[in-house]
């Protein structure tokens, strides 16, 4: 009798993405047999008592150990590259090649929308439907962003360095909260780093030794998480599906087009052109290599929750040497966002042309400038996006409740997004560590060859 094939035998990636498609399958079947008030209700409850806290539970776990994890790499990465000199060059580069991807991004989705104008495919119902059904959700964000409390620009840059680091740690993902949150965590860590980096190294040894026990345990953890993705993706492909519909989809399937369109186009033509000419790197053994992390990052629509991923991925697929990756990497996570970028400026175009806001050449230009910014300050977190979008929308006088038109289908072009991301972050750790370190990273040609 042949071999069975078990589901819980296949590579984890092929359980990830199965999950999900099954997942995405059942919730629009469901939400077409579903046909009567009692059922709705019946299956409203299931989603919400089981189903929707199923999908959270792994996501949960992997949040748990965010911060931790985060310090003990980011100090780990500093600290292990000896000459404290070497962290300005690694960082100027990171913001270069950053800003650089981040501005290719924009351009490309800002291209793809003033060709396609996929505002003007959205019809007038369709709009007062989805103004109606996410009205108040789209209040809430214009108000947060609005409010009179909200602290000066200067206070926002003070607040990235913390005067309790432990306070940012457990504010880190408050929707609400106004301190720095995850960033301060960050430059707290950059700072201990540089500092540990400055001890002997005869002094420092056993607190260097602790830190690394603290990564290794945040991977095991992860590790566990990522055994209960499959299920995780299942049920949040389900809600997905039996919350939006297969109508809904339809009618912003135009939108949706042209943003999936321009994530693809940056992906795998703009990144592999980096790749190829700048990183010299191989871009169909670099996407080869990735393949679990740009999953993770699909189904999780989290760029935070993928870092522990990512950062396995760039030392034992790509070779990459860890006091750079690790810096690059967890720094990106958050600092990162290309794909939120090109996400926000296709989305302030397209509400623009729902709303006959004509933007002329040099508003577009500072709507490029603007979504960069916003990408580099957006949470690495699932919708962490939609307020700043908002902000760029009411500076160039759209309606910010205009934003309820794309919350209902904001979780899966958040998934898009957030692939393109986690993807940019280990393009750029490629290009850092190329011409920082050009003898630790193999010739990704020469391993093809062999």
């Amino acid at each position: 009798m042949g071999q069975k094939l078990k589901f819980w035998r296949w590579p984890l990636a092929n359980q990830i993405l199965s999950g999900l498609v099954f997942g995405i399958l059942l919730g629009l079947a469901a939400g077409h047999w579903v046909d009567s008030a009692a059922g709705q209700a019946r299956l409203d409850l299931w989603v919400t008592q089981l189903i929707q806290p199923l999908g959270r539970l792994f996501i949960r776990i992997i949040f748990m150990i965010v911060v931790p994890l985060i310090f003990s790499a980011i100090v780990l990465g500093v600290a292990e590259m000896g000459d404290v000199r070497k962290l300005g060059r690694v960082g100027l580069r990171s913001l270069w090649f950053t800003l650089l991807l981040s501005g290719t991004s924009v351009f490309v989705g800002i291209t793809f929308v003033d060709v396609l104008k996929p505002g003007q495919h959205l019809g007038e119902e369709t709009r007062h439907e989805l103004l109606a059904r996410y009205g108040a959700d789209a209040e809430a964000h214009t108000v947060h962003l609005s409010s009179p409390d909200a602290p000066p620009l200067a206070d926002t840059l003070l607040n990235l360095i913390p005067q309790n680091p432990l306070a940012e740690a457990v504010n880190a993902f408050a929707p609400n909260y106004t301190g720095g949150g995850l960033m301060s965590v960050m430059v707290f860590s950059l700072f201990f780093g540089v500092a540990l980096a400055l001890v002997p190294r005869e002094k420092s040894a056993g607190l260097i030794s602790v830190l690394q026990g603290t990564f290794e345990v945040c991977m095991r953890v992860i590790h566990f998480a990522m055994r209960l993705a499959p299920m995780g993706v299942t049920c949040l492909g389900f809600v997905m599906a039996e919350t939006l519909g297969i109508e809904m989809v339809k009618s912003l399937g135009f939108y949706m087009g042209v943003v999936i369109a321009g994530l693809a186009f940056q992906q795998f033509v703009v990144y592999s052109l980096f790749l190829k000419f700048v990183g010299g790197y191989s871009p169909r053994l670099f996407f080869s290599r990735i393949k679990e992390v740009m999953l993770t990052a699909f189904s999780t629509s989290s760029s935070n929750a993928t870092l522990p991923v990512s950062l396995r991925v760039g030392e034992e697929n790509l070779k990459l040497p860890s006091r750079i990756s690790r810096f690059v990497l967890t720094v990106g996570a958050s600092a990162n966002q290309n794909g939120t970028a090109l996400y926000e400026g296709v989305t302030v175009l397209f509400l623009a042309q729902v709303f006959g806001v004509e933007l002329t050449l040099a508003q577009q230009i500072v709507v490029t400038f603007m979504c960069i910014m916003t990408g580099l300050g957006t949470a690495g977190v699932p919708g962490g996006s939609l307020p700043l979008v908002v902000g760029v929308l009411v500076t160039l006088g759209i309606p910010g409740e205009s934003i309820a038109i794309i919350l209902g289908i904001d979780r899966l072009l958040d998934m898009c997004r957030s692939c393109l991301n986690v993807t940019g972050d280990l393009v750029c750790a490629v290009l850092v560590s190329r011409n920082e370190a050009p003898d630790e990273v193999p010739l990704a040609e020469a391993e093809l060859a062999s």
